[in-house]
């Protein structure tokens, strides 16, 4: 190896080595520097902190910070305080339903007097099982949340007797077999059943709700206007309640009318209602109830002697045949008969009535509502509304010591006869005396004891779109006829369709309107003002 080369080999790591000095050196200096420049910023820092913190305690101290925190723990202690009373209102409610307030202009989430008189007195422990689960029941729209709120204050009100329950039927298979005798078919939309005992009845949803039948028709979806719930559990309490059923027997086998709303008017209301053919059979000798509806064609008189039979009931009486005769002209000699011995005759051809005030509309003057006699009138809940026929047959009355009337027309009304020609004038068929649309005969044995002949002139009162309606009078008055003969204490129960259309409140003169009212109009703005006043006052006296 050379000199040169031994030298190199030397001196490397002597320069390594100054170098590394070199490098610790200056990072001392640096480190140096920046002690003393962290030193040198320290008390700027610190002063700016103080001060910082110094405006933080004069604004605390302020004026403006002292109203400021007042307000915001007033803001914070109100929202509590709503928060707890909602809380709280909300478990009160939950326990105790009839404490919602309902302002709704037609008291649509309000049970009516007769609901509460009937479910207070309530002897039987019933059971509303509403057929879904609660969520899902709400979740059908705002009429299962009114029906809902109907059923919860039914409940409270029963004093325990009514027990409401919520069933999904998809998790809890079992439960329709429990229940053999209703139509647990899919196309049947079964929403309530209704129990007491070993007695149960079914509700769909088309005895609860109300709904557009154009629209179904169109669309096969349910578009609802109003729930039927409240009367159509109220009448299913009734009737599982009901120990010993009146029986009905609905006379067939005489091309009668569709009577299907006078047979659901009846179960309704607690009658067991049967079919019978007077060709086959004969009626039922427990039967206090008879009822022919709109026969195409006459009795013969094997029939009739059944009937007359059945209305001696062997000299003891106690049994009512309700007549309607069918509103085309048909030839009944047999039928006439037995009504003649009755004292009574249905005459030919169409009563048309002239009066404005009794006319349900401009556009027919055979349809038109009547007066009340003097029987059947006083147990109705409400006689100021009308009973209303169409296409009616008047009743004359052949013997008043057996027959009297039940509806009458006014003094201005006719018939137009099956036969009128083209110089027919209506001016000439106004007697000027009231005709009667319904009338009774009646025959009393030696024990007091009746039996009864009723006859309406027109069957179209008592089809479905007179029946449902409840400005009509039609199915309370038939209702009120049946349960008076049959001796019940209740006479029947007529509670009102519940309809949100009208979205507006309406605050009344009873007592929770009124306390609405007097908080809002003139307790809360009082209160307002009282307050501004105090707080100006106090900051000017500052």
């Amino acid at each position: 190896m050379s000199e040169e080369n031994k030298n190199l080999n030397t001196s490397a790591p002597e320069a390594q080595e100054n170098d590394a000095l070199d490098l610790s050196e200056a990072a001392v200096d640096s480190a140096a520097k920046t002690e003393e420049t962290e030193k040198a910023e320290a008390p700027k820092t610190e002063y700016k902190k103080k001060k910082k913190e110094g405006k933080i305690k004069s604004f605390m101290k302020s004026r403006k910070a002292k109203h400021g925190s007042i307000a915001i723990i007033i803001v914070a202690v109100v929202i509590a305080i709503t928060i707890v009373i909602n809380i709280v209102c909300g478990l009160l409610v939950d326990r105790f339903p009839n404490l919602k307030l309902d302002l709704t202009a037609n008291s649509a989430f309000e049970l009516q007097e007769d609901t509460l008189n009937y479910v207070s007195d309530l002897k039987q422990d019933v059971t509303i099982n509403i057929l879904a689960s609660q969520s899902d029941f709400e979740n059908n729209g705002t009429y299962f949340i009114q029906a809902e709120n109907l059923l919860d204050k039914m409940e409270s009100a029963s004093d325990g007797k009514l027990s409401l329950k919520y069933v999904d039927l998809s998790s809890n298979p079992n439960f329709a077999s429990q229940y053999p005798n209703v139509n647990w078919d899919s196309q049947v939309s079964n929403v309530v059943l209704v129990s007491s005992g070993d007695q149960y009845k079914a509700l769909t949803l088309e005895d609860c709700f109300e709904y557009d039948s154009q629209y179904y028709s169109y669309y096969g979806s349910y578009q609802f206007t109003g729930t039927k719930i409240e009367q159509a559990v109220v009448t299913a309490i009734l009737n599982v309640t009901t120990e010993n059923k009146i029986v009905v027997d609905m006379i067939k086998g005489n091309g009668e009318q569709d009577y299907s709303s006078v047979t659901s008017l009846l179960e309704n209301n607690a009658y067991q209602v049967n079919e019978v053919s007077l060709a086959t059979s004969g009626m039922d000798d427990d039967a206090e109830f008879a009822v022919l509806f709109a026969p195409s064609v006459d009795l013969d008189d094997a029939a009739i002697d059944k009937l007359s039979a059945w209305l001696d009931n062997d000299g003891k009486n106690g049994k009512t045949l309700i007549y309607i005769p069918c509103a085309d002209k048909v030839d009944t000699p047999n039928l006439d008969k037995l009504l003649s011995d009755w004292g009574m005759q249905v005459n030919d051809g169409y009563v048309f009535e002239t009066s404005n005030d009794y006319l349900v509309s401009n556009s027919s003057p055979y349809a038109f509502i009547v007066d009340y006699a003097d029987y059947y009138k006083d147990n109705l809940k409400n006689s100021k509304i009308p009973v209303v026929t169409s296409d009616t047959h008047d009743i004359t009355i052949k013997d008043e010591s057996t027959a009297h009337a039940l509806l009458t027309t006014s003094t201005k009304a006719g018939v137009y006869p099956y036969d009128a020609d083209d110089n027919w004038n209506y001016n000439d068929a106004i007697s000027g005396e009231a005709l009667n649309v319904a009338a009774e005969g009646v025959k009393t044995n030696s024990d007091d004891v009746s039996s009864n002949v009723i006859v309406f002139g027109s069957y179209m009162m008592f089809t479905k779109n007179f029946m449902e309606i409840n400005s009509f009078n039609n199915s309370a008055y038939l209702m009120n006829i049946v349960n008076t003969l049959a001796d019940k204490d209740d006479v029947g129960i007529t509670i009102e369709s519940k309809s949100l259309d009208s979205a507006e409140l309406g605050v009344t003169d009873v007592a929770p309107g009124l306390v609405v009212l007097i908080i809002f109009a003139f307790v809360v703005p009082i209160g307002i003002l009282v307050a501004g006043i105090i707080v100006w006052v106090r900051r000017r006296n500052r």
